[in-house]
């Protein structure tokens, strides 16, 4: 099934570009990517909710976050308010913001297997052919610098990746080889694998050029009573350095609630198994008890998990410091190669617009 790793196994949210600061490729995508999903949805009828986020703040030190948010959003246009005490009491009386609120109007949900099996239908009615189950074990550049990409694949099983080598298969691995005469040929080759990104690239690239992939689990909970109970999208302060954006609660389209993710640094982009440590749990439901306080933690359970493929463990938020961008660029020295590598949250928001932004380095 497409999708099923980091694309599905997330929060379906659909960012307003808070986070990312000035002059990145996160802001400029997920502000252009959030506009064109909600066309999209809105035009096919792929199921989404423009039901907006608060960020709360329970201290003054949180304030001061939420301020240093809001200045931003403010210079990029990006629409957001304060949100009055009594505002808040009265529209989300279960929520709590001792300090403060932000409200951000533009921020929403999306049904991420709609939305990905109506990409899958429009590529595929455009004479695209879809492979599944069918992991690249060796890549062929085209040989003095033009003519074919050569891609060979293995059969699933002959090779699993090794959660120590920055490449999920190499050519020692399986009995593939530049011999065997059935493989892939091809113009153009764009790396947007995801977890593997950096494997493909250390396939193409020379040693110098190698990436290590960093993968930060992110564990999901269900909660099984119907309150406490929101109608938006509720993230706590973000804390500089944080992996994530904190245990937030998000909606899915049927108006349940769920809670997550933590943050919790993996070798192997396979572990997609929530974590059932006892103090890892106590943390998050502290960390959700903090902006909803009539929760009860007895009712919430481990659900899903899910990994994003970071080129560093470095935070989600945009502090100036050891904050890394996406990276998406036509390669030097090999022709017709677009890389992604780091392709996480903003992600999905961005998808439309990375799309856009490829076609753009290939053909402008």
């Amino acid at each position: 099934m497409v999708g099923s790793e980091t694309s599905s196994r997330n929060s379906e949210v659909i960012h307003a570009g808070l986070y990312y600061g000035h002059n990145t490729l996160k802001t400029e995508l997920c502000i252009k990517g959030k506009q064109m999903m909600y066309d999209l949805c809105t035009k096919y009828q792929i199921p989404h909710m423009n039901c907006g986020k608060w960020i709360v703040a329970q201290t003054d030190e949180q304030l001061q976050a939420l301020n240093g948010v809001y200045d931003f959003a403010k210079s990029i246009d990006v629409p957001v308010r304060f949100i009055s005490k009594e505002e808040a009491q009265t529209r989300e009386p279960d929520v709590r913001a001792q300090a403060g609120a932000l409200e951000s109007s533009s921020t929403g949900i999306v049904d991420s297997h709609s939305f990905m099996q109506f990409l899958q239908g429009d590529f595929e009615e455009a004479g695209g052919v879809t492979a599944l189950a069918s992991p690249v074990s060796h890549i062929a550049p085209p040989a003095n610098g033009s003519g074919e990409w050569r891609i060979w694949t293995a059969p699933p099983g002959i090779s699993e990746p090794i959660p120590s080598s920055p490449s999920p298969q190499t050519h020692d691995q399986n009995p593939t080889t530049e011999n065997d005469d059935t493989f892939i040929t091809a113009e153009t080759l764009i790396n947007s694998a995801g977890l593997y990104a950096c494997g493909i690239n250390n396939m193409i690239l020379p040693q110098s050029r190698h990436r290590t992939p960093f993968y930060a689990k992110g564990s999901y909970f269900s909660y099984a009573k119907p309150h406490p109970k929101t109608k938006t999208l509720i993230y706590p302060a973000p804390i500089p350095g944080h992996g994530g954006l904190g245990t937030h609660l998000t909606l899915d389209m049927g108006g349940r609630i769920r809670f997550g993710p933590d943050v919790e640094w993996v070798d192997n982009p396979n572990d997609l198994a929530p974590n059932p440590d006892g103090e890892r749990f106590r943390t998050a439901i502290e960390d959700i008890k903090s902006y909803l306080p009539g929760l009860d933690g007895d009712a919430v359970m481990l659900d899903y998990c899910g990994i994003r493929p970071k080129l560093g463990k470095s935070g989600a938020q945009n502090t100036g410091k050891d904050f890394i961008d996406f990276y998406i660029k036509k390669e030097e020295g090999v022709d017709g190669f677009v890389n992604l590598l780091g392709i996480e949250s903003p992600g999905l928001t961005s998808s439309l617009a990375i799309a856009e932004y490829v076609h753009e380095l290939l053909y402008r």
